[in-house]
Formats: C-alpha cells, structure tokens, sequence
C-alpha cells in the first residue's frame, strides 16, 4: 500500500469556480504508505481534477516490481469551519509486488485537525479477501504536522509520524519521522526513518 498522494486527494477544497485541471511529478527517499514500506526510492506522478468540489484523478509510484496505479473520485466541500469529504480510491499494480486493494474514503476536519477513515478489501492473490479499517488523525500547523494512525479488522499495526512540508523555488519539499510498530514491518521488527520527498504541480488549465 501507498502514499502521501492519498491524503492530498481526499481533502480537496469546495466551491471551485471552474474546472482545475492539473499534473504532479515528485520523488521520495523511502517509499512510506500508512506506515508500512513499498520501495527505498520512488519517481511518482499523476494528474487530477476538480471541479465545484468535485474531484478525480490517477497517480502511479514506482514499487521496484512494476509499478503501482491509482484512480481516485469523490468529493469535498465546508459547512462552516468544518470540511468534509467522501470518495473512493483503487490501487492496482502492473507486477507482482502487491495484489488489488479498493477502499471508500472518509474524511472531516475543524482547525488544526483532520480524522481520515478508509474501509476497504484487499484482494489477496495468496489467501482470502481481506477487510479492513484504516483510520488517522492529524494535526498541522504552519507546515508542521503530527499524525497518528492505524488499522483494524484483518489487518493490525499502527504508527506516528512527524514532520514538516513548505514550498521552496516553487517545489513542494517534505521531511518526515515515522514511527511504526513491528506490524507493519516485514522483518517483524519495529521501524523508524526519515524520509525526504520533493514534489511539483502544474496547472494544466
């Protein structure tokens, strides 16, 4: 599983006065999604579009084995100093890192903080269907951000992660701690890392 992309996503503004189109490329030092490792480096790019709080859009990272695929749609807007946004995320993979994972998406924020909800079905090329709740809550201000998040039903683990995002020279930079516990690890051991992404946005309008 995946990125910080996801969480970008979800919360879009409301209210968009016309169609926004626009694409992403970007690169992370260690490819972190949920706590959980999908590749020690990964280019990553994607497209999106928003329309009147309505948005869609794909992006794809590359996971070492072939690469992972991700389409997106929902929508987001505010009711007073509350946001809210609902939607639906696939992840697909062109190797044989990982197997299909499709998820409705949940999420609702005031002030500082944001809770995100994803309840989705892993499909498991070696075993049964699993279920799963996915669920996070963070805080952030002025760049800096703290969040803490987890898993329930048939998948477990959770983590903490730490860290600081700005724009220098018209690119989006990003420093993270993350903090996961050994369920997320395939060595069965807890983790801890740094990561470093880079990233730029452009309007395609």
């Amino acid at each position: 599983m995946k990125f910080v992309k996801t969480g970008l996503a979800l919360m879009l503004l409301a209210g968009t006065a016309q169609a926004d189109f626009s694409a992403n490329v970007g690169w992370a030092s260690d490819y972190y999604f949920r706590g959980i490792l999908q590749s020690p480096t990964s280019p990553n790019g994607g497209l999106d579009y928003e329309s009147n709080g309505f948005y869609a859009g794909t992006w794809a990272a590359d996971v070492y084995d072939g690469l992972e695929v991700d389409g997106y749609f929902g929508y987001g807007g505010e009711a007073g100093d509350f946001s809210y946004s609902i939607g639906y995320t696939g992840y697909f993979y062109t190797g044989d890192f990982d197997d299909t994972y499709q998820e409705i998406n949940l999420g609702g924020g005031f002030g500082i903080a944001t809770l995100d909800v994803a309840i989705g079905q892993y499909d498991n090329s070696t075993g049964p269907t699993l279920d799963y709740t996915y669920y996070a809550l963070t805080l952030e201000k002025d760049g800096f951000y703290g969040k803490y998040a987890g898993f329930s039903q048939d998948f477990s683990g959770d983590y903490i992660e730490l860290g600081y995002g700005t724009t220098v020279a018209e690119l989006d930079v990003g420093l993270a701690l993350l903090f996961a516990d050994k369920d997320l690890s395939d060595t069965g051991d807890s983790n801890e890392s740094l990561i470093f992404t880079i990233g730029k946005t452009f309007d395609l309008n």
